[in-house]
């Protein structure tokens, strides 16, 4: 039966019972003793016992005097029996004139079947909530889930039709609540306080990316979606916070894809007088709290495709301590063959690209060059956990510089399975050398690079109030959600992700 057919059947449906003054939609509460689980569960304690149980109905075997159905709730499925002349006439007819989808309070006794599904006997059926549309509840068989919702991009769109058809999409979910829970809980623990901070802003900073704008009409002024949460959680060390985290949504005006979501939920942490290294130990601690919480140990499982197009299963270990640390400049050399004399300047570093066939004309800064040749040569490489440092002062505007090699800075990057997962800095709070980064951001924008960080003065201001050596870190959770669950696309872990509007007509 198609959409239009169960609708149609539904509001004929719902006028006969309305008529009846048996209107389903005025019920406010159904108070149930047990939840669906437990009757499984629990069926040597319950048997021949009363309960009340509610939720929706999944699947309906409607006979002649009596009918069977099954009853999902959230925390799993149990089996309902309803008898002509127990529930009585009228609410036996109507029963089976119900459809999947449609909401049942149930109160009966527990017992087993013929065939031992534990099951509870309905003395008393309430109608709770309808459903107009068809409901695509797959099938299981021999313990297998087979979904009968298969378009992708339905999927996204109708996510509530999604968690309901596909519970390993809800599975997943839930999955990426627990790793938040296990974060906040590790940050908690060490003393670090959760704040907020602003999501419009005049100027979006703290990344290189593009903002949304927005436009404020009672102040007639056009402010900035952040892009990043780092700059007003280092305003707060400059007045007297030491250790701070926020957990936020951000927006960057960029593609979409399996790995990019416009709209995205982001870490940051920050802690005076802490440095990269002691980021470094927070960092392996916390990935291992939260892969423990959703895999039950710091271990798990990452598909990896091969560049003969196999894909082969890797066991990922963060317990492993302490992970791999490997300098930027060093991985080039290991993994591309082009050595750190290569990249002493802008036309040596093209000419080491064209050697290896790499295009890098649009590069304007040998910073930028590096970071494309350790995205292109080294990161394929990193399957177990492994910290990357001395990133490019180029590319790292807001990280302290190495004293000894003032070209580089006192950055890391952390990956696993291939993936980047984080990214931290020893953080600049020398305001005139800030001040020196935000103007060669502007050079670099001059020169046709629109993702450079932008010019902000407040920030400058507070910076020269004084701010404590600090040590930061920004980690997007739905990539880690994705790495820890085996996600393939970042939309499977984000509940409502972007989407190109729907045609209309």
């Amino acid at each position: 039966m198609d959409d239009q057919d169960q609708r149609s059947h539904q509001l004929e449906r719902l006028a006969a019972l309305r008529a009846a003054g048996r209107d389903p939609f005025a019920i406010e509460r159904y108070p149930r003793s047990h939840e669906a689980a437990s009757i499984c569960g629990d069926f040597d304690s319950l048997e021949g016992k009363r309960v009340r149980i509610c939720g929706r109905i999944v699947a309906h075997r409607p006979m002649g005097k009596a009918a069977f159905a099954h009853l999902q709730d959230e925390s799993g499925r149990v089996q309902i029996y309803a008898k002509r002349d127990v529930i009585g006439e009228e609410s036996y007819e109507d029963f089976k004139r119900a459809y999947v989808g449609d909401f049942y309070g149930v109160e009966g006794t527990v017992f087993r079947t013929r065939t031992g599904e534990p099951t509870v006997e309905a003395n008393e059926l309430t109608l709770l909530s309808m459903c107009f549309r068809t409901l695509p509840i797959g099938k299981e068989r021999e313990g297998e889930h087979y979904s009968s919702l298969h378009d992708v991009e339905q999927r996204y769109r109708m996510r509530y039709v999604d968690l309901l058809a596909n519970p390993e999409a809800a599975g997943i979910l839930r999955n990426r609540s627990k790793i938040v829970t296990a974060i906040r809980h590790f940050l908690d623990e060490k003393g670090f306080l959760e704040v907020e901070t602003p999501v419009l802003q005049t100027e979006a900073g703290g990344a290189s990316a593009r903002p949304f704008k927005s436009h404020h009409n009672a102040l007639d002024f056009d402010f900035k979606l952040r892009i990043s949460l780092e700059l007003f959680l280092k305003r707060l060390l400059v007045g007297g916070f030491e250790k701070v985290y926020e957990i936020g949504r951000v927006f960057r005006n960029e593609g979409i894809s399996t790995r990019h979501n416009p709209e995205f939920t982001l870490l940051e942490i920050y802690q005076a007088y802490a440095n990269l290294e002691d980021i470094m130990e927070l960092v392996e601690e916390m990935y291992v709290r939260a892969c423990t919480a959703v895999n039950g140990s710091p271990r798990f499982e990452s598909h990896r495709r091969l560049d003969n197009g196999e894909t082969v299963m890797e066991t990922i270990d963060l317990g492993c301590r302490p992970w791999r640390r490997l300098r930027i400049l060093d991985g080039i050399s290991q993994y591309a063959g082009v050595h750190p004399d290569d990249l002493r300047n802008l036309e040596s570093a093209r000419e080491a690209c064209e050697r290896i066939g790499i295009p890098a004309e649009r590069e304007h800064t040998v910073g930028g060059i590096i970071e494309k040749l350790h995205e292109r040569f080294t990161q394929p490489h990193l399957i177990q956990p492994a910290f990357i440092t001395d990133f490019p002062i180029e590319t790292s505007p807001l990280a302290k510089k190495r004293q000894d090699n003032p070209a580089l800075t006192r950055r890391f990057e952390v990956y696993s399975a291939t993936q980047e997962l984080g990214n931290a800095f020893s953080e600049i709070n020398d305001p005139f050398d800030q001040r020196e980064r935000f103007e060669d951001q502007a050079k670099q924008r001059a020169a046709g690079d629109e993702e450079t960080h932008p010019m902000d003065e407040d920030f400058l201001r507070a910076l020269e109030f004084g701010m404590p050596p600090t040590g930061g870190l920004g980690v997007g959770i739905d990539r880690l959600v994705m790495i820890l669950t085996g996600a393939t696309s970042i939309r499977d872990v984000i509940l409502f992700p972007l989407m190109r509007p729907e045609k209309s007509g």
